[in-house]
């Protein structure tokens, strides 16, 4: 069997790199660039950061931000509406997840007329060609869809989410500046860390693990482990290192899959609206203790990577306990709650099936029964 691995043309780092975006779109050739981005990055002026370097450069774009924190079928509609009215060629997508998924669907949906309906992309879906060429400018350090050949989208009237997979929608190039990320406040910052941590762990125990993914999986837990409290308190050095774990993170779990705390976390985000780096935050130790039997010695690996003291001279089952405990605190220490108000008991049934349904489920290294969902989201009841 082949594993197949799949990045970025091109991607720049470091502080300032949203500076090569002009030259960048001189070299090729773009003549009216589509800018998607959401309301707030707009209002604050993050938007502007790249927009005005546009405006310098004597470059044409228009601006499409009507976009919500779980995109919709509605949004990605709109969006391809405004694309074909604003006669563009080419979009750059200024923000966290929700832009750059929007901007994907769109791009996919240009190139591709013959899934214009939104849903038909669910799923591993061969497209005949690929998305407009684009440039992603991640605003928030946790998504990586940037970099990942996924996006997701959420079905209200079904009140779902669905994955859509596919190496024909992935950013030709990334740009990965952490001062694009300095406004993030602590709750955003705090939750999309803990998305990346999840992204990392769970790319690094599923199914579909192997040396090459490791490699990007466990350095991203360092970064992570290392960076995420000084982020959150917005020190240049943590942004910095989580802009750049996130970006690891990605470039890993982007191609080997994910698992059950995504699987339910989509569920979570579809029916109560709730954002996905807290609900992907909340059930990470608890996806970890469920799978804990299941991943061989690899949760030793994770609290290593955490920065575990004495982890090597531990039993098997304390180096678990040790890896679940240092991925508790660091999610206590950056404020993430522990239980949530939203789920009803007589919802269980419906979101427990929706997760077994979701596309991150089969990646996960351990089989589960509805009853054993229903109780995992039971732990998060308040």
């Amino acid at each position: 069997m082949a594993n197949r691995f799949i990045l970025n043309g091109a991607s720049y780092h470091g502080h300032g790199a949203i500076e090569v975006i002009p030259d960048l779109v001189k070299s090729y050739g773009w003549q009216k660039i589509f800018v998607t981005s959401d309301p707030d990055l707009v209002k604050f002026g993050v938007t502007a950061k790249v927009t005005d370097l546009l405006d310098k450069a004597g470059i044409a774009y228009t601006v499409y931000s009507g976009i919500k924190p779980n995109p919709t079928i509605q949004n990605v509609q709109d969006g391809v509406a405004a694309f074909r009215e604003a006669e563009a060629d080419s979009i750059i997508a200024i923000g966290g997840g929700s832009s750059m998924d929007t901007a994907k669907a769109i791009g996919i949906i240009i190139n591709n007329p013959e899934h214009e309906d939104v849903r038909s992309l669910e799923g591993e879906v061969p497209m005949k060609k690929h998305a407009v060429p684009t440039i992603a400018v991640p605003t928030t350090a946790g998504t990586a869809a940037e970099v990942t050949i996924n996006y997701v989208i959420t079905d209200v009237e079904k009140e779902r989410k669905f994955v859509c997979v596919g190496p024909d929608d992935i950013p030709e190039t990334a740009i990965i500046d952490p001062d694009m990320m300095a406004s993030m406040p602590k709750g955003l910052t705090a939750s999309t860390g803990m998305d990346a941590l999840t992204h990392a762990i769970e790319g690094y125990t599923t199914k579909g693990a192997w040396e090459l993914s490791d490699m990007f999986h466990l350095e991203a837990i360092k970064l992570i482990a290392k960076n995420l409290r000084g982020a959150v308190n917005n020190t240049p050095e943590g942004r910095e290192g989580m802009a750049l774990g996130q970006y690891v993170a990605g470039m890993g779990f982007s191609n080997v899959g994910l698992g059950i705390d995504h699987a339910m976390a989509h569920t979570l985000s579809a029916h109560y609206d709730m954002p996905h780096g807290v609900a992907c935050a909340m059930l990470l130790p608890i996806a970890m203790e469920f799978n804990r039997d299941y991943v061989g010695d690899r949760l030793r690996d994770v609290g290593r990577a955490m920065g575990v003291e004495g982890i090597d001279d531990m039993d098997a089952e304390a180096a678990k306990d040790a890896a679940i405990a240092a991925v508790k605190q660091l999610g206590e220490d950056v404020g993430i709650p522990k239980t949530t108000d939203k789920i009803r008991e007589e919802d269980l049934d419906q979101i427990a099936a929706d997760a077994l349904k979701d596309a991150c489920y089969p990646g996960n290294p351990r089989e589960a029964t509805p009853e054993q969902v229903k109780d995992m989201f039971r732990m998060l009841m308040a």
